[in-house]
């Protein structure tokens, strides 16, 4: 197994020919992003204007957005660099690590979510648990949003010091004053159309750089024979190589992709967390809250090839790609192509796509982190009962203060060569304890109030005791860091639900009035609500979007697994 090389930052040879017709696209790109944060100002009235858009989005506007917020640094550098070192394998962060939970998502918990009428996932764990649960989700959930939109923020800075130039605080403050901006005065609505831009923008950029890393390399054909020469034959498969016991280059076999990935990292990321959930909640009625996730999977399923294909193609054009003989890490894929491929105005519109994909990611963690804080931790436990203005207001403030601790945890990423291990570690941290909760909770009626609390503490606890103990101290040998977020993910799920199980055994369950639309098997009004007029066409059933996108991406599979 080739290690990367350490720290963060990319290679100083990047550095991009920009000239004024760039510039001029990057110029364009930040005044209309401002002038909707200004448009969306003024449908801000109240407290839930501004954190879930007054709950009357359409559903192609959520579901463009609900993607949107997940192309950040894990997808744009992230996945480049996770193709360039692991090959094929990265199909199966979408294809099976991906559309099953989506589907779930859509399909299964958004009436619990849409239905109890609940601002954002913590405050579900409120109604079913306790404080303590409710509490603790709270704080966890709201320190991962700001580590993770740090990364998304430092991601950003050393691609632009790298690309144009530009020195890391100026990139910091600039991104982040624009993000800062955008959100403060439209609120959640400010972020959603925000979104939608930048999914327009991304494909824009990457599109081009794909078509023109094929035609590099020869095409498909000669990409395969080049990674293939280089790497072996299991580099551009899905299964090659994982059965138990074999070698390959993701270090996981067929087991822990299933369940590591396939269910518990990708289950605990989709349906638990807020920064995608959020968008969803903003949905006009049931029916478009559902279908928010399923829209979103349609594209989940392809964009799969936009960044896949550069950093495979970036492996096969330098040989070693990402260790310390080439001169480049994992995190350069991408921008190593922008340089090498990419003619002036294409290179603006591929520079303003990255932009955007950061800023995207920032904003979805930021406006999630000011709702969480102001609703769950500020108005629920420390100054309760205020008037709706008094929250809005803070919330503006708390977004301040999110901005600024997200440069404060920027630079913890600067450890780890490929961004999505980085991710993955804090999702198997964070969103697969509360997704454990989540489900016991949701089918075990049994599941005590109490329960939520200690098995949210337990699976995290159990998490990172694998992740900086049992892996990082070598007492088991794992080969990779993405193979230790497998095992770590399966360890903090199976923790959670067992000392939930054992201490609901030992406490007395809620009475089963409390219950009803919160345990699957029940309802509450706002699960039944009628379809609105026209919501039986085709396209406008859940159970039919999402088995087909299931079906869709199965399929996929095919060409890539021999």
């Amino acid at each position: 197994m080739q290690t990367p090389t350490k720290g963060a930052y990319l290679a100083a040879e990047l550095r991009l020919p920009t000239n004024w017709l760039d510039y001029t696209i990057l110029g364009i790109y930040f005044v209309v992003v401002l002038g909707i944060g200004f448009a969306a100002r003024r449908s801000v009235k109240t407290s839930l204007d501004f954190f879930l858009s007054g709950r009357s989005l359409p559903a192609w506007i959520t579901g463009l957005a609900f993607i949107s917020a997940n192309l950040a640094a894990t997808e744009i550098l992230g996945m480049a660099a996770n193709s360039a070192q692991y090959g094929a394998y990265t199909v199966h962060w979408y294809w099976i690590g991906a559309i099953p939970a989506m589907v779930f998502l859509g399909l299964v918990m958004m009436p619990f979510y849409y239905g109890s009428k609940v601002r954002s996932v913590p405050e579900m764990l409120l109604l079913r648990f306790d404080k303590w649960a409710h509490l603790l989700s709270s704080a966890l959930f709201a320190f991962a949003a700001i580590l993770i939109a740090g990364v998304n923020l430092y991601a950003l800075a050393i691609v632009v010091e790298a690309l144009l130039g530009w020195p890391q605080w100026v990139a910091i403050v600039v991104a982040g004053a624009f993000v800062l901006a955008y959100i403060t005065l439209g609120g959640l609505s400010s972020a959603i159309y925000n979104e939608v831009l930048q999914f327009f923008v991304i494909l824009a950029a990457l599109i081009p750089l794909v078509v023109l890393g094929l035609k590099k390399v020869g095409g498909w054909d000669g990409l395969t024979d080049r990674l293939t020469a280089e790497h072996g034959a299991n580099f551009t498969t899905a299964w090659g190589g994982t059965g138990i016991g074999s070698a390959n280059p993701l270090g996981a076999n067929w087991l822990t992709i299933v369940l590591g990935l396939g269910f518990v990292l990708s289950f605990g990321y989709w349906t638990t967390n807020f920064a995608e959930v959020q968008r969803a909640l903003s949905a006009k009625n049931l029916s478009a809250a559902q279908r928010t996730p399923l829209i979103a999977a349609y594209p989940k399923i392809f964009i799969v090839f936009l960044v896949m294909i550069p950093g495979l193609v970036a492996a096969a054009l330098i040989p070693g790609f990402g260790t310390a003989d080439s001169g480049y890490q994992y995190n350069d894929a991408i921008p190593y192509l922008m340089e090498q491929l990419l003619p002036n105005g294409v290179l603006g519109i591929a520079v303003t796509g990255l932009l955007a994909a950061f800023m995207a990611g920032m904003a979805a963690n930021v406006s999630s982190f000011n709702t969480v804080f102001t609703n769950d931790i500020w108005g629920r436990y420390v100054r309760t009962g205020r008037p709706d203005e008094y929250y809005v207001r803070f919330g503006r403030l708390i977004t301040v203060i999110g901005v600024c601790a997200s440069v404060g945890t920027a630079f913890l990423a600067s450890s780890f060569s490929n961004i999505m291990s980085y991710l993955q570690t804090l999702f198997s941290f964070f969103n697969v304890p509360m997704f454990v909760v989540f489900i016991v909770g949701m089918f075990w009626k049994r599941a005590s109030a109490r329960s939520g609390f200690w098995g949210l503490l337990a699976g995290t606890v159990a998490a990172m005791v694998n992740y900086f103990w049992i892996y990082k101290q070598g007492i088991i040998d794992i080969p990779t860091d993405q193979g230790a977020n497998f095992v770590s993910a399966i360890v903090g799920f199976v923790a959670g639900g067992v000392v939930m199980i054992a201490v609901s055994l030992f406490t007395t369950p809620k009475p089963a009035e409390e219950l009803q639309g919160l345990v699957y098997g029940t309802t509450s009004p706002g699960m039944s609500e009628p379809p609105a007029v026209g919501d039986d066409a085709w396209y406008r059933r859940p159970a039919l979007l999402g088995w087909g996108a299931v079906v869709l991406a199965a399929a996929c599979y095919i060409p890539f697994s021999f």
